[in-house]
């Protein structure tokens, strides 16, 4: 039986324009073998929650420049949970201080990148989170 492919949705909440980042993020989870839909910019939290939800993912990829980190990723995280899907891997990165990294984490967010990060680090944690928390899981 064909392992599972994981499944990533890539989004890029809020009003920042900028996202170089999140395209490099994307194709690099689609060249490890991940199943990655992009969201484009100026999501809502509850866009990429309904997306999500919609696409069946295993993980909610945010990027997030703007600042508004401690705003965004809690949303995302609560408005998932509401929604039946706390299953699902809340991860990403941007500009976010260390602190902010570790208050969010104790909200339930993942691990968070910060800029100069290779993208082999996301695909090996995501690859970890998953054969973890839901590779046993059929189609």
């Amino acid at each position: 039986m064909a392992e599972r492919k994981i499944r990533v949705l890539v989004g890029k909440p809020g009003l920042d324009g900028h996202d170089r980042g999140a395209k490099v993020v994307a194709a690099a989870l689609r060249d490890a073998g991940m199943e990655v839909i992009y969201t484009g910019l100026h999501q809502t939290p509850d866009q990429i929650v309904q997306a999500a939800i919609q696409e069946d993912v295993d993980v909610v990829a945010l990027s997030i420049l703007s600042g508004a980190h401690m705003t965004l990723f809690p949303k995302v995280v609560k408005l998932l949970r509401e929604a039946g899907a706390g299953h699902v891997l809340v991860t990403g990165g941007g500009i976010i201080p260390t602190e902010d990294m570790e208050k969010l984490r104790a909200l339930g967010v993942g691990r968070l990148f910060g800029p100069g990060t290779s993208t082999s680090e996301a695909v090996e944690y995501i690859r970890g989170w998953f054969a973890e928390n839901r590779g046993n899981e059929e189609d």
